[in-house]
C-alpha cells in the first residue's frame, strides 16, 4: 500500500479554507478595503452626478450618456500608456495621488462652471490614471496576502465595489435632491481626502526594491509609456495571461449588455414606475449573494472547479428573456445571472501565478480598466441589436455570448496538463 507524499507548508496553506474574519484581522489590507468602499462610493457619486449636471446644462441625453461613460472607458488606455508606474512607484504615494487627484477633480467640477468639453476631459484625465493607481493597490493585496486568503481578499474586495457602487447610487440620488448635484460633488471631494489622509498616516511605507523596478517584460529603460506599452504588449503576448484576462472579462461584458437593456425593457413591457430600479438592482445583489456563499462555503479547489459552471450561470438565465417575462421573473433571472459572478473567485490564485513577478501591478491595473471598457461597450452593442431583435431577443443573445464563453473556458482547462494552478 502507497501513501500520497505529505503536503509541503505552500501547498497546505494554498489549500486550506480561510474565513472573512482573518482576512480582514490583517491591518494593512483592512485599511485598503475600508478606504476602497469610501473610494468607491465617492467615485459613483461623482461620475452619477457630474451625468446628472451635465444634462440639466445641457438637455442632451447624448452628453450625459457620455458623461457617465467618460468615467470608464478611457481606462484602458491609461493602463496600456500608464501600467508600469504600478510596479515603479512607491505604492503608498500612488494610493494617495489617487485619492486626491479624484477629489481635486470633484472639487473643480463643484465649484468651477466648467464648460461641457472641458468637464468631459476632466473625467477622461481622471479615468486614464485609474489603472495606475488600482493596480498599486492590487499589488499590495498580492504581497500581503497568501493562498485562499488571497483569493478571499479580491472577493471582499468585489463585494467593496458592487456595495459601494449601489450606496453611491443611492446617496447621489438622495444628496442630489435635496442639496444640488456641486454639492453632492463637493461631499465626494471631501470623502477622497478623508480616504487620502487615512492612508498617508495609517499605512506604513512600501519601497519599491530594485528588483521590482521595470515592467512586465523585466526591462527597465525607457520613459513610463513606453515601459507601459512594451510590458502590456508583453502580458497580452504570454497566451496563459491573455485566455485568463478574457475569461475575466468576457462574461461580464455580455452581462453588462443585458444590463445596458434592463431600462428599455421595462419600458417596453409597461411595467410600473420604478420598476427598471428593482431589475437594475437584481445583478449586484446576486453579486454579492454569490460572492458570499461560493467565498465562505467552498473550499479552493471546489471554486476551482465550479468555474465554468458559474459562467454558464451567469448567461443561462438571460436566454430566459426571449420568452419576455414579467417583472417578477425578470427580476429573478438577474438575481440568478448575478450570482454566477463568483466564478471569478476560482481564478484568482491561477491568474496571480501566471503573472510575471516584476509586472503584476500592471497586470492588475490592465485587468480592472478592461472590465471597465468592455463593460461599457457592451451595452453599446446590444443596444444596436435591439431594433431587429428587441430588448429580450437582445439580452438573450447575450446570454448565449457568456455560455459560449463558458464553453470556451471549458476546452483550454481541459486541455491543460495539471487542473490546478499553472506555475
Amino acid at each position: 500500500m502507497t501513501t500520497a507524499p505529505p503536503c509541503s507548508p505552500a501547498q497546505s496553506a494554498a489549500a486550506r479554507r480561510t474565513t472573512y474574519r482573518e482576512v480582514l484581522a490583517e491591518p494593512r489590507f483592512r485599511l485598503l478595503f475600508v478606504t476602497r468602499v469610501v473610494g468607491v462610493t465617492a467615485g459613483s457619486l461623482r461620475i452619477t452626478t457630474f451625468s446628472v449636471l451635465v444634462f440639466t446644462g445641457t438637455g442632451s441625453a447624448l452628453l450625459s450618456a457620455l458623461a457617465f461613460g467618460a468615467g470608464f472607458l478611457p481606462q484602458l488606455f491609461g493602463s496600456l500608456l500608464f501600467g508600469s508606474l504600478a510596479d515603479r512607484l512607491p505604492p503608498r504615494a500612488l494610493i494617495v495621488g489617487g485619492f486626491l487627484v479624484e477629489g481635486a477633480a470633484a472639487a473643480l467640477l463643484a465649484l468651477v462652471r466648467l464648460p461641457t468639453a472641458a468637464g468631459l476631459a476632466l473625467v477622461a484625465l481622471v479615468a486614464l490614471a485609474t489603472p495606475v493607481f488600482s493596480g498599486a493597490s492590487a499589488r499590495l493585496v498580492a504581497r500581503w496576502l497568501s493562498g485562499d486568503a488571497y483569493v478571499l481578499g479580491r472577493s471582499l474586495n468585489n463585494l467593496a465595489s458592487s456595495g459601494a457602487q449601489l450606496f453611491g447610487l443611492a446617496l447621489g440620488g438622495a444628496v442630489v435632491e435635496a442639496l444640488g448635484p456641486r454639492q453632492a460633488l463637493a461631499i465626494g471631494a471631501a470623502l477622497n481626502l478623508v480616504c487620502a489622509a487615512a492612508v498617508r498616516l495609517r499605512m506604513p511605507r512600501v519601497p519599491v526594491e530594485r528588483e521590482e523596478k521595470g515592467d512586465a517584460s523585466g526591462h527597465t529603460g525607457g520613459g513610463a509609456v513606453r515601459n507601459s506599452l512594451r510590458g502590456g504588449t508583453t502580458l497580452l503576448r504570454d497566451r496563459a495571461v491573455r485566455r485568463l484576462l478574457l475569461a475575466q472579462w468576457l462574461p461580464s461584458a455580455f452581462v453588462a449588455g443585458a444590463e445596458g437593456l434592463i431600462v428599455a425593457y421595462t419600458g417596453a413591457h409597461g411595467f410600473p414606475a420604478g420598476s427598471y430600479a428593482i431589475l437594475l438592482a437584481g445583478l449586484p445583489v446576486g453579486m454579492l449573494l454569490g460572492d458570499l456563499l461560493v467565498g465562505r462555503l467552498l473550499r479552493p479547489s471546489t471554486r476551482e472547479r465550479l468555474v465554468v459552471p458559474l459562467i454558464a450561470l451567469m448567461g443561462a438565465p438571460l436566454i430566459g428573456f426571449a420568452a419576455e417575462p414579467g417583472r417578477l421573473l425578470a427580476a429573478v433571472l438577474l438575481l440568478c445571472s448575478g450570482c454566477g459572478f463568483a466564478y471569478g473567485l476560482g481564478l484568482q490564485r491561477e491568474f496571480l501565478a501566471a503573472l510575471p513577478e516584476r509586472g503584476q501591478g500592471q497586470a492588475f491595473g490592465l485587468l480592472g480598466s478592461g472590465h471597465m471598457t468592455l463593460q461599457g461597450v457592451g451595452p453599446v452593442c446590444f443596444g444596436a441589436i435591439t431594433a431587429a431583435s428587441g430588448t429580450g431577443g437582445a439580452m438573450a443573445l447575450a446570454g448565449v455570448g457568456s455560455l459560449l464563453t463558458a464553453a470556451w473556458v471549458l476546452t483550454w482547462r481541459r486541455a491543460r496538463p495539471t487542473a490546478g494552478p499553472t506555475a
